[in-house]
This record gives structure tokens, C-alpha cells and sequence, in this order.
């Protein structure tokens, strides 16, 4: 399926206006220590603390699709999200997704698993992020239309 296909009832201006709100959101949550990056790190979150986890990003690049062991822990954290009404985006650039987060990628000079990024918000927390709900906003509409885990693709900058 294209890109225009699953995101058929949205505009191209309605898309970057997500995917820029997607990026607020990530930068906005990182000096916040809001961040939980990894596959295994956000296994453990999850199953820790669930009702603080707001968003869950799952990306992939064009080689990942391939990766059985990746798709069977994407499936199973999706039926973990959706359980407990979390919503998930899947995203298509894990360059990208390292660039804006400053280079939060890298762990020293090793590579850091981004293929599932959480971001979370303290049960204390006041944090209101408009671009959250747009965010959020963006799920649910895709919920609405048969389309449980909507795909965003990032653009290279």
C-alpha cells in the first residue's frame, strides 16, 4: 500500500503538520528525560509503568522490514499499546528520528536501537504539549478509519 493509500483523508499540508508536530513533541520530551528509546528498554517501561507512556513510535528503515525478530516484538508491542489504549505511530526513518533528537542515537560511538521510542509523562506532570494532541489527534482519526497503527514518513532534512 502507498503512502497515499493508508493516509488517504489526509492532505499533504495535514501530513507535515503531524510530522512537525511529531518533532515538537521529541524535543520537547527529551530534556525532560520523557524519552525511552529502545526495543528492549521499552519492553521494560512498559511493563513497568504503562499509564505514563503517551506515545509509542516504532520505526523502521527499508532494510528492517525484513528483520523477522524486529516485526515480532513491533507485534507484540502493538497489541501491548493497544491494550492499554497507548497510542503508536510507525515510522520510517530511523536517521531521521536520530537527527531530531539531536543525536541521541548515538551512545558513545555505538548506535542506540531506535526502533521503538516511548515518551512518557510523570503521573505528577503538568506537561500540556499541544503538539501532542495533534499528535494524539492523528491516532485517533486513524483509528477511526480502520487504520490502528498509522505509518508517518520522514522526510530527510
Amino acid at each position: 500500500m502507498t503512502f497515499e493509500e493508508l493516509n488517504g483523508d489526509y492532505s499533504i499540508e495535514r501530513m507535515d503538520s503531524v510530522i512537525k508536530a511529531l518533532e515538537e513533541v521529541l524535543r520537547s520530551a527529551l530534556p525532560q528525560g520523557s524519552i525511552t528509546v529502545g526495543v528492549y528498554e521499552a519492553a521494560k517501561s512498559l511493563n513497568v509503568d504503562p499509564d505514563n507512556v503517551v506515545l509509542c513510535i516504532l520505526a523502521t528503515d527499508d532494510d528492517d522490514v525484513k528483520d523477522v525478530a524486529l516485526q515480532i516484538h513491533f507485534t507484540l508491542i502493538q497489541a501491548f499499546c493497544c491494550e492499554n489504549d497507548i497510542n503508536i505511530l510507525r515510522v520510517n526513518n530511523t536517521r531521521r528520528l536520530a537527527h531530531i533528537l539531536g543525536g541521541a542515537g548515538m551512545h558513545g560511538s555505538e548506535q542506540m536501537d531506535l526502533h521503538c521510542i516511548l515518551v512518557t509523562v510523570p503521573h505528577a506532570s503538568t506537561w500540556k504539549n499541544p503538539a501532542l494532541g495533534k499528535v494524539n489527534h492523528f491516532c485517533r482519526e486513524s483509528r477511526c478509519m480502520d487504520q490502528w497503527v498509522p505509518i508517518i514518513n520522514l522526510p530527510e532534512r
